[in-house]
């Protein structure tokens, strides 16, 4: 995916392990109970095969990075307000490991949990 030419060899990066990166950030961050599957056939792959990328998709086109995540949040928090944290921490922690800009990162919120039915 990004490829990186150095005096001593080539670095390339795989669009599995920047979804690796973005999952565990969004992980991370406040109000996010878990990722979610983008449609009903993805979502009967993921209980078939666990994938920690899951509700992540990544697209390089040889200049940006995309990333598109699928979250689920807890309920009774401000969904922009968790949706704008969430894309902030993601786009820090993939910047930070790459050393590259990413050019957008678009979070969908699939749903909403009841944690404390109290």
């Amino acid at each position: 995916m990004t490829d990186e030419t150095t005096p001593i060899g080539s670095i390339h990066v795989s669009p599995r392990a920047i979804a690796s990166i973005a999952y565990h950030a969004a992980l991370q961050s406040y109000g996010v109970v878990g990722l979610t599957s983008k449609n009903l056939v993805d979502g009967i792959t993921q209980v078939l095969v666990k994938d920690p990328t899951k509700g992540i998709e990544v697209k390089y086109d040889g200049q940006n990075i995309n990333i598109d995540l699928y979250i689920m949040i807890e309920y009774g928090t401000r969904i922009k307000s968790v949706a704008a944290s969430v894309s902030n921490t993601v786009r820090f922690h993939v910047e930070k490991a790459l050393g590259m800009p990413v050019n957008e990162v678009n979070v969908h919120v699939q749903g909403l949990r009841i944690s404390d039915p109290d």
